[in-house]
């Protein structure tokens, strides 16, 4: 089979529900994939940030593979060996009092959510079926029908109503509108990306988290970060709201927390929040099962002892240097923190974000548009400076082809 014949499978017998560029990857390592031809690409979305530690890390491929002929699942029903051990070790790295365990950086949300009203009922004495969640326009937690209700793109939501109620929606990177929103007694928590990511990499003003984490504690509201994928090193920090040393009531966890080796996520909190939820009332089979425990346990050791948010932090700086030095009429503007950064594109000659990801991918780099007018870059956190330059390189001779 080519690659023309693994896409028209995948369109024949899978749901429509994405538009992927036309590559068929096969296998990776590190930053790099290679397709189903042989061909080598920088990986530079890295699964959303999935995969901050690289394609197939090696010390986190042993954890899996020591744990899964051992015990792969036991359920929540009985207790694991494994899963204590993680449970310790995540709540210490993030000092919390608590953790819990899900899957997806979806359900870790809807997670979140749940925690936050339980807590305005049972500690703020929210009166029943009134708490209110303020989110950002312009925001992505997900795709649930509870998340999409606080979405304010149409297509996330067109055709997939009635929604839930119980959401505030104000304008992202402002401080006047929160402080409106929280005068409201009925707010229970602020649910807020630290940088907008699926946005276009959105990031807000220097001072913003800081300021906004400080009107939540005035009004009695919990601060709850989504760093499913601001999180993890991405940013040049541990987690984005470092930057800014706040540190949020809820902390949300996905993504690169495996590695990109399966679907983990968390939810961390301290008691006085997390013990609000009682034996029964939220969980998941798969979550914390042994096998993601081990996983989560060697990602996060990777993201320590390589310092990656470090070198997020300063191959960050030298690969917004280069976009700015493109000459290019297509380059709008060229944002980001750490090693997520956006190059906002302006249409030429009928040509988009799309036209030029074709062109990076046909040079060897593979990366994709966000809202039709934005390319996201987010290589592997454990990319050398040499390899920036290299893919930096690539990316200059896509754009001159349409000068």
């Amino acid at each position: 089979m080519n690659t023309h014949d693994y896409i028209l499978r995948e369109e024949q017998y899978g749901a429509h529900n994405y538009h992927p560029l036309p590559v068929v990857l096969d296998r990776g390592q590190g930053p790099f994939v290679w397709d189903v031809e042989g061909k080598r690409y920088f990986d530079f979305l890295s699964a959303y940030s999935a995969v901050n530690q690289g394609h197939c890390h090696p010390q986190i491929i042993k954890a899996l593979t020591d744990q899964a002929p051992k015990l792969t699942l036991t359920s929540r029903a009985f207790f694991s060996s494994a899963l204590g051990e993680y449970e310790e070790y995540i709540t210490r790295y993030f000092k919390y009092d608590k953790v819990l365990p899900m899957n997806s950086g979806a359900e870790a949300d809807e997670t979140a959510l749940k925690l936050c009203r339980k807590w305005a009922y049972k500690k703020k004495g929210i009166a029943e079926n009134q708490a209110k969640i303020i989110a950002c326009d312009g925001n992505f937690h997900g795709r649930t029908i509870s998340i999409i209700s606080m979405s304010t793109d149409p297509d996330a939501k067109n055709d997939y109503g009635p929604f839930t109620p119980g959401y505030i929606i104000i304008p992202y990177n402002d401080l006047g509108a929160l402080e409106t929103a929280l005068a409201d007694p009925n707010v229970a928590g602020f649910l807020v990306e630290p940088i907008q990511g699926e946005a276009g990499v959105y990031v807000p003003d220097e001072g913003y988290l800081k300021k906004a984490w400080e009107l939540c504690k005035k009004n009695n509201v919990l601060f709850i970060a989504d760093e499913v994928q601001t999180g993890l090193a991405r940013t040049g920090k541990l987690l984005a709201c470092d930057h800014e040393d706040v540190r949020p009531d809820i902390l949300i966890l996905g993504k690169a927390l495996s590695g990109g080796v399966m679907p983990i996520s968390a939810v961390l909190a301290d008691n006085d929040i997390m013990l609000t939820i009682k034996p029964g009332e939220h969980g998941s089979t798969f979550g914390g099962n042994p096998l993601a425990s081990k996983v989560a346990i060697a990602a996060l050791e990777v993201i320590k002892n390589e310092n990656l948010a470090a070198n997020a932090e300063r191959l960050g700086q030298i690969f917004r240097k280069e976009m700015l030095s493109i000459q290019s009429d297509m380059i709008e503007l060229v944002r980001g923190k750490g090693l997520l950064n956006a190059v906002v594109i302006k249409p030429k000659n009928g040509k988009e974000a799309w036209d030029v990801c074709l062109a990076m991918k046909e040079r060897g780099v593979i990366a994709k548009p966000t809202h039709t007018h934005i390319i996201r870059f987010a290589p592997p956190l454990v990319i050398t400076e040499e390899q920036v330059m290299e893919a930096a390189a690539l990316i200059r001779e896509a754009f001159s082809e349409f000068e």
